[in-house]
């Protein structure tokens, strides 16, 4: 999940929790007040009956009467209910009144009750005549219809909020992340063929424009690196080929002039002529090595048909081992043309190839080797296969390091740079390796380049 995703659910989360808990305190907060509202209505008609109930002038009982009829509107399904304490403690039950209710109104002298949809309210009043519990009744449907009203506005509000809120946040945190995935794009762009691409500056002082500066000056120590490295091959190239080739040149001249084959001089010479021939092999491998891990600044980049490249293998490989069984396969051509197309250095591609086609022939004795060429998943194959000596598997892990040579190549010529030099070039192409080995029975090398698209 990326970072932009995981904050816009987490303003999501944030959001929909301060949204329940407000919903939840205003439904929490009306009830009460509706509750106790209606309750009150209910007290002030309990007051009234013992006031009533009190009075004996008929004048006076006649004016109360008066009074709640005409300002308290008569309550849906309401009750009144005049109980004597004695009665009551007794054992007698009043029909229509909670035993609950009674006995909370004789210990505390008031109460409030609620039993499904009817609310209670009473009071124990002492009078000169006697002692009196008095309740009233009623139901209250609009006050409960009310709530019922204002959950659903509450839950659908709620729904609705979590979708916008979702919607707003996932803008919120696109716009926030923007400049991130512009870098991301940016620095996607640039090779070690452009490093002198540089990402554009962020006004401000915030992490976005200090993740620019940091970028920058990584590009700047990578492209200094590359300079200095660069200069470095290209001087080490001049520098070590001369006197190499004065030391050949020398070894040369002088052979030509021993008189007597076979002496001690000539041996000697001939050491010396051997092996400048090696040290020169070797540092040629070794710039080569080097050269393939940049950027392409003095390669030129084309597009190479791969069964063109294939034979232009199968011609080096022949000139270097004349008596080679090397063999190409083309039986797996696809129809599209196209599909063979890849896109880079020819030259740096045939010697990779080269390579592991020398190396599969020089290791299996010039047995058969097969060279086939064909397209899957959008790639383009070479696939170099012989029948030599193989790989023992604990050591294929290190095949691809510079210098190595397994256990079972001592009687074969060789420096251990062919197979990484291979995969740099082919990793410089976008491509990969892939080796499949056993000993004593062969190896199968897969070089795999991606197919050329043209960009629109």
């Amino acid at each position: 999940m990326t970072i932009q995703k995981k904050v816009a659910l987490l303003f999501l989360a944030l959001t929909v929790s301060v949204i329940l808990v407000f919903s939840t305190a205003i439904f929490y907060f009306v009830h009460q007040f509706t509750f106790d509202d209606f309750y009150k209505r209910l007290e002030t008609r309990v007051n009234i009956s013992s006031q009533i109930h009190h009075l004996n002038d008929r004048d006076s009982l006649g004016m109360y009467r008066e009074i709640r009829q005409r300002y308290l509107e008569r309550l849906i399904d309401e009750k009144q209910y005049i109980i004597k304490p004695d009665v009551y403690t007794k054992g007698k039950t009043v029909k229509g009144v909670p035993r609950q209710l009674i006995d909370n109104i004789i210990t505390n002298g008031k109460s409030r009750f609620k039993a499904a949809n009817v609310f209670y309210a009473g009071n124990i009043f002492h009078f000169p005549e006697g002692d009196a519990i008095i309740v009233v009744s009623a139901t209250n449907p609009s006050g409960l219809s009310e709530l019922n009203d204002l959950e659903q506005v509450l839950i659908v509000s709620f729904l609705i909020s979590i979708l916008i809120v979702y919607i707003i946040g996932r803008r919120f945190s696109y716009h926030t992340f923007k400049p991130v995935r512009n870098i991301i794009k940016k620095v996607n762009t640039i090779t070690a063929s452009n490093l002198h691409l540089r990402l554009e500056d962020y006004s401000g002082k915030d992490e976005i424009a200090e993740l620019t500066q940091t970028f920058n000056n990584m590009l700047d120590r990578l492209e200094t690196a590359f300079e200095t490295q660069n200069n470095f091959i290209s001087n080490a190239s001049h520098e070590l080929r001369t006197p190499l080739a004065i030391i050949k040149g020398e070894a040369e001249l002088a052979l030509k002039n021993i008189n007597e084959p076979g002496t001690s001089h000539q041996k000697s010479l001939t050491e010396i002529l051997n092996g400048a021939q090696s040290l020169q092999d070797i540092i040629t491998s070794l710039l080569g090595l080097a050269q393939s891990g940049f950027d392409g600044k003095k390669q030129n980049w084309e597009l190479v048909r791969a069964d063109e490249l294939a034979l232009m293998v199968k011609e080096a490989v022949d000139h270097i081992i004349p008596a080679n069984k090397l063999s190409i396969d083309f039986s797996a051509l696809p129809e599209d043309l196209d599909s063979l197309i890849t896109q880079g250095n020819i030259n740096l591609l045939k010697l990779a190839i080269s390579n592991i086609a020398l190396n599969a022939c020089k290791y299996s004795e010039n047995k058969p080797v097969v060279l086939k060429v064909l397209a899957e998943n959008n790639s383009i194959i070479f696939s170099v296969k012989d029948q030599g000596i193989g790989i023992p598997e604990r050591e294929l892990q290190h095949i691809f390091e510079p210098f190595f040579r397994a256990s079972n190549t001592g009687k074969y010529e060789g420096h251990g740079v062919g197979l990484p030099l291979a995969l740099n070039i082919v990793r410089l192409h976008k491509g990969n390796i892939g080796i499949i080995s056993k000993q004593d029975e062969g190896t199968e090398i897969r070089v795999m380049l991606p197919v050329y698209h043209e960009e629109k």
